[in-house]
């Protein structure tokens, strides 16, 4: 179970791998690129922006809610044109929008911080029915968000801290409560990123730097790891006709001898079904 290269485009920062159910492509994002990535069939595609962008959520066929620098915009796949939905951090320099995904509520998590890792620089949000909000704060590498398929869970990490955090939701998807320790991977062999929860509840991590994505139960078991080529891991996102296949985003930053694996976007085939990634409801 070696993941291999699904696009062997060479990404700084790739991030925010996203599976359109409509469209039956994979969407990721180069961070520091400023470009978003398409893949459909043998034929990959992108749009260039003029700032950071990381992380979207699908809201239409042809339209997708796109994080960037300062804002959440609608992007047009087919114009390529933006259209502004709401200001996020815009009167703060220092920040970058990271890891987010749709909630099964129509809700959209999104997390900031610092362009150059500024401690405690970033927070949390989630935009629902036309108003954002802050969820968490402060944090200095918001990552993991995702949720489980009952739909009352969500995750989160501060990726400096090493804790996987779980959050109960209410009856439309806002925190009820505070949120608690699900996994402390606070020691040396793990770093979470980006998380994704299949269709029984697992947890999918990615652990930047330690050449791996790990599989937690719903109660905190550690059930599988998977070994990867490239030393960077981001984010994995399941997908394909049967949603089955892990994708996973890695980075290519940083590195003195980078692998060719490294910044690719790789995929595994898995014989676990994960989640439809849920849809944006502006």
């Amino acid at each position: 179970m070696t993941p291999i290269a699904f696009d062997q485009t060479e990404c700084s920062l790739g991030e925010g791998p996203l599976w359109h159910p409509k469209r039956q492509s994979l969407f990721w994002f180069d961070i520091n690129g400023h470009r978003l990535y398409e893949r459909s069939g043998q034929t990959t595609q992108h749009w260039q922006f003029d700032t950071f962008v990381s992380a979207a959520g699908w809201v239409d066929q042809d339209h997708l809610l796109v994080a960037q620098k300062g804002a959440l915009v609608r992007f047009n796949l087919t114009s390529g044109t933006s259209e502004h939905v709401v200001s996020l951090e815009a009167d703060n320099p220092i920040t970058r929008p990271n890891d987010g995904r749709a909630d099964p509520f129509g809700g959209f998590w999104i997390g900031t911080m610092g362009i150059d890792l500024e401690p405690d620089a970033g927070a949390i949000y989630r935009y629902y029915k036309g108003e954002l909000r802050q969820l968490y704060q402060p944090l200095t590498i918001p990552n993991s968000t995702c949720f489980a398929p009952c739909g009352t869970l969500a995750y989160f990490t501060d990726t400096p801290k090493g804790q996987i955090m779980r959050q109960r939701l209410d009856q439309e998807g806002w925190p009820d409560g505070p949120p608690e320790v699900f996994l402390d991977l606070s020691g040396r062999t793990f770093c979470p990123d980006g998380a994704v929860v299949d269709a029984q509840g697992n947890l999918w991590i990615a652990h930047y730097g330690h050449a791996k994505i790990t599989q937690f139960s719903p109660d905190g078991r550690a059930l599988s790891v998977i070994q990867t080529p490239a030393q960077q891991m981001t984010c994995p996102a399941f997908g394909g006709a049967d949603c089955k296949t892990l994708f996973m985003t890695s980075a290519r930053q940083h590195l003195d001898d980078p692998a060719v694996e490294d910044g690719q976007t790789l995929f595994v085939a898995l014989d676990i079904k994960g989640q439809n990634e849920h849809q944006v409801i502006l």
